[in-house]
């Protein structure tokens, strides 16, 4: 096999226990309206005996309701239902020790968000903000997630679907794997710069770059998977490597990308941003703190 781009279900089913995926089945919860969100997988399966809640996009199906909705982009429905499948999780775990809450695996592999104007009308960025937040509250609450990302993890879409897990995972780039905030010819368009600057920045800065060694590099990336059998057992090792991680009240999640990233070289410039802004706030805090009788 040569990439996964586009085969999020074959990628699901190669990373849990074979035949334990359970579509549309999260806790206590059905999804039983096959027309809601047709883009968004989500389900319940075994990892290494585990109970899972697993997430994915599917790049086959596409939602009639909005046409923007096809090839594995997650539009306004299916981050919603992702978001519900995530607070099915944690509803179904609410009684437990941390150390017993289940993982959540996101399967990632989207070209972005892509709304329509139906979409941006009524609300896409509340759809995407739900999940985020979804995603952030189970992390907080205990359940271990890691995000394996199989092929795209394009702008807005992955910021709701991968960055507010604990760790991120990722094929090797020689599978066509692609991680980026946004393509160089928007960032020229926005910021008024011309695409060869940009192309020769992407050289250099990991910021402007497109690649998962890029995003490595800044931190954002845990760990690069050199060949695609082996992702089942990095994403399980990640889940153990995670539980130990919260049992000793280690950060995880975007509170730890940013040192892992000035360990690696990729984001030298800001900690000394945050620390000029730390020693600036506290010069001037005394003001600012509630004065007392």
């Amino acid at each position: 096999m040569d990439t996964l781009i586009g085969q999020g279900l074959v990628a699901l089913e190669m990373i849990v226990d074979p035949g334990s995926f359970e579509r549309d089945v999260v806790g206590a919860k059905q999804f039983t309206d096959e027309s809601y969100g047709p883009g968004a997988v989500v389900g319940t399966a075994k990892l290494a005996g585990e109970t899972v809640t697993v997430i994915a996009s599917d790049a086959d199906a596409f939602n009639e309701k909005f046409p923007v909705v096809y090839a594995g982009i997650i539009g306004m429905e299916e981050g919603y239902k992702m978001a519900s499948a995530v607070y099915a999780s944690i509803a179904a775990d609410a009684d437990k020790p941390a150390a017993k809450k289940r993982p959540l695996v996101l399967v990632v592999d989207t070209p972005g968000n892509g709304p329509g104007k139906v979409e941006e009308i009524f609300g896409m960025n509340k759809s995407t903000g739900a999940y985020q937040l979804a995603l952030a509250e189970a992390r907080l609450a205990g359940h271990p997630i890691v995000a394996a990302v199989i092929g795209r993890a394009i702008s807005g879409a992955f910021l709701c679907h991968g960055l507010q897990a604990d760790r991120i995972v990722a094929l090797d780039a020689k599978f066509g794997t692609m991680i980026h905030v946004m393509p160089l010819t928007s960032v020229s368009r926005i910021i008024k710069k011309d695409i060869e600057v940009l192309e020769d920045l992407s050289k250099s800065n990991p910021v402007f770059a497109a690649g998962p060694q890029f995003f490595f590099k800044l931190g954002g990336v845990e760990e690069l998977v050199p060949e695609i059998p082996d992702l089942r057992g990095v994403v399980v090792a990640q889940v153990a490597a995670l539980r130990d991680a919260k049992a000793k009240g280690e950060a995880t999640g975007p509170q730890g990308r940013a040192a892992l990233g000035a360990a690696r070289g990729g984001r030298v410039t800001r900690p000394q941003v945050a620390a000029k802004m730390a020693a600036e706030f506290a010069s001037v805090a005394d003001t600012y703190r509630p004065q007392t009788a």
